[in-house]
């Protein structure tokens, strides 16, 4: 991590107003401006975030664009949907580290302003000493098999059309599988067995680590919980509905098992 790197070469993720600056070149150029700090004004809140191509990454805020903006501005969402996977690890690192800082200027134990402490992503109070961390909230991931079918649920958040696997968040004390058995029965009432992990997905939407896993059906009938889900089908891989972007590991799952 660095902070108030004016002079630094390299690429940046800049946002303003919750949309990160970038360009979209198939061709393999650059996404992220490449320069140091002062091409872009006055960046706020500078953090070194990774390298990209052999050179730094650097994320901070920017109060106003330049008058000559290096590219466009794009929400994140849009981004995940056009970039490679280096990029949007790169993208999801930087808002979720801004997010962070932004969020923990002050003490949530105390009150008292909050500083970077050197060498790591944390901000420690030195008034009481308390150090907190960059928040992440595991998220567990079900594709429910019968047999050839897929089970596939509608949340009222989603694109219209668009079907996917069964999500929720881990609450204290769960372990991951115990998440998945509750959530599956909470959201459409149906009991599963034998489940297999599939992958992880950093989801920065808006810190969320996505934990993906396959299950067998065992008992139940469908009945969706309103609140959460407004549908919820058995599909066969022959007559999929719309489905979420590729990039997301609900689609990359839902591809796996109808390979």
């Amino acid at each position: 991590m660095i902070q108030n790197t004016m002079n630094e070469l390299g690429y940046w993720l800049l946002r303003y107003e919750n949309q990160l600056l970038a360009t979209i070149d198939r061709a393999g150029g650059n996404i992220f401006p490449r320069g140091r700090a002062t091409d872009f004004g006055s960046p706020r809140n500078v953090l070194l975030v990774g390298e990209w191509r052999g050179i730094f990454c650097y994320a901070a805020e920017l109060d106003r664009l330049p008058e000559n903006i290096p590219g466009e501005l794009m929400p994140v969402r849009s981004l995940f949907s056009l970039a490679g996977e280096e990029e949007i690890y790169l993208a999801g690192r930087a808002v979720q580290l801004l997010d962070w800082q932004k969020n923990h200027r002050y003490c949530g134990k105390c009150g008292a302003p909050t500083t970077i402490k050197a060498g790591q992503f944390a901000m420690l109070c030195h008034a009481c000493g308390l150090v907190a961390y960059p928040r992440i909230s595991p998220a567990v991931m079900v594709l429910i098999q019968r047999g050839d079918e897929l089970l596939l649920a509608r949340s009222p958040r989603f694109r219209p059309g668009v079907f996917s696997a069964l999500a929720g968040f881990v609450e204290a004390g769960e372990t991951l599988e115990q998440c998945a058995s509750r959530e599956v029965l909470e959201e459409v009432g149906i009991t599963i067995t034998n489940l297999r992990y599939f992958g992880s997905q950093s989801w920065p939407f808006p810190h969320s680590l996505m934990v993906a896993f396959f299950a067998d059906y065992t008992g139940g009938i469908i009945k969706p919980e309103p609140s959460e889900i407004e549908d919820a089908r058995w599909f066969s891989c022959s007559a999929l509905p719309a489905l979420p972007e590729p990039v997301s590991i609900a689609r990359q799952m839902i591809d796996a098992a109808c390979r």
